[in-house]
């Protein structure tokens, strides 16, 4: 799930940082920001660019989608989630359910 909540996302550029033993000055000057500005971030006060999230990103050595994302469920909970969803529909919205997801799986080879 994507996370959109400045605060939330601070907190775990936060807790990730800390995992480093990286100094919030440490992590500015990697990512080219003030310090002043990436206090602002953990503390969830800022809104950032994306450009800023993958300098910050490289900076902790981590990808975007360890501070965006958060997972509520395994992926097997997920899966049969969907599963569930997917045999509650009409058959026609099943077979274009399953068109869609058929035509997104292969455009990420």
């Amino acid at each position: 799930m994507l996370i959109f909540d400045f605060k939330a996302i601070g907190n775990k550029l936060l807790t990730i940082r800390k995992k480093t033993g990286m100094t919030q000055s440490e992590v500015a000057e990697a990512a080219g920001l003030s310090d002043r500005t990436y206090a602002d971030i953990e503390r969830g006060s800022v809104n950032m660019r994306i450009e800023t999230i993958l300098r910050i990103c490289k900076a902790l050595q981590i990808t975007p989608d360890d501070i965006l994302t958060e997972e509520n469920y395994t992926l097997s909970e997920q899966q049969e989630a969907l599963i569930e969803q997917l045999n509650a529909c009409s058959p026609k919205e099943r077979e274009t359910a399953l068109l869609l997801l058929s035509v997104y799986l292969r455009s990420l080879k």
